[in-house]
């Protein structure tokens, strides 16, 4: 089967579509505007591609799914969590989690090159999207500050009752988890059973992860995209999963 090139007035093929070889290549060229990607979203369809390379759309078969149920954080991490959480309650907690109060710099973190690679696929005609996605606000960011500087965290997209996991940056030991922990419990909280991991990896699948066929995964996102939105905004998450409004701007660092 050929690749098929899409103009950017050309809709994404069926998901169903993807070749065999290279496994999940659906489709190469298009735009990378907002319109397309939540026309790609919302079909279980992703971009992932190099510099130098055109856009490529993917829709791998399994796919990878973190299910919020089954997030399985070490024992270590469960008891730090317990530390966070019982931290939280003095007034200038050592650990906060919050939502979209630096958007651009965990993008910016996520697309630094790490463990000896050359390159990043978050390139910036990636980033700048995403960029305008977040105005828009669909994607967000979930931020791990420690002692009032940034150490880790993660960003994703958010349609209807679907999260879509893009990356995670940590500076400092298991805040990219802590993040991830917080955001389970935040989805969890408004009805969202499946987080998207896109690629099967060890580090993911150590903490709950699993494969699922595609055609169950396509049936999910399609059911959870078209139900009401999470009440995103910027803010602090507890250790239940709420969303609670920023500190006075004067307390932020």
């Amino acid at each position: 089967m050929k690749l098929p090139w899409l103009e950017p007035d050309t809709p994404l093929p069926p998901p169903e579509l993807a070749l065999k070889d290279p496994p999940g290549l659906l489709a190469a060229g298009a735009d990378l505007s907002t319109a397309r990607l939540n026309e790609a979203y919302r079909n279980g369809i992703f971009p992932w591609f190099s510099e130098g390379e055109p856009v490529l759309w993917w829709s791998t078969d399994p796919r990878m799914v973190l299910a919020c149920d089954d997030f399985a954080p070490s024992h270590s991490l469960r008891k730090r969590l317990r530390r966070i959480a019982a931290d939280a309650q003095r007034p200038w907690p050592s650990v906060q989690v919050r939502v979209d109060t630096c958007f651009a710099e965990v993008l910016r973190q996520c697309a630094a090159p790490r463990g000896g690679q050359a390159g990043t696929w978050i390139l910036e005609p990636m980033q700048q999207v995403y960029r305008q996605w977040h105005a828009e606000g669909s994607a967000h960011s979930i931020e791990t500050w420690i002692d009032g500087e940034l150490a880790g965290g993660l960003y994703g997209i958010s349609l209807g009752r679907m999260f879509f996991g893009e990356s995670m940056f940590a500076r400092a030991t298991d805040a990219s988890k802590i993040a991830l922990a917080y955001l389970v419990r935040f989805l969890r909280r408004h009805g969202v059973a499946w987080i998207d991991c896109q690629q099967e990896t060890r580090h993911l699948a150590s903490l709950g992860a699993r494969p699922v066929d595609r055609a169950d995964f396509l049936a999910h996102v399609r059911r959870a995209v078209d139900a009401p939105g999470l009440p995103w905004r910027p803010g602090v998450l507890d250790a239940e999963g709420q969303l609670l409004p920023l500190p006075r701007a004067s307390l932020l660092p």
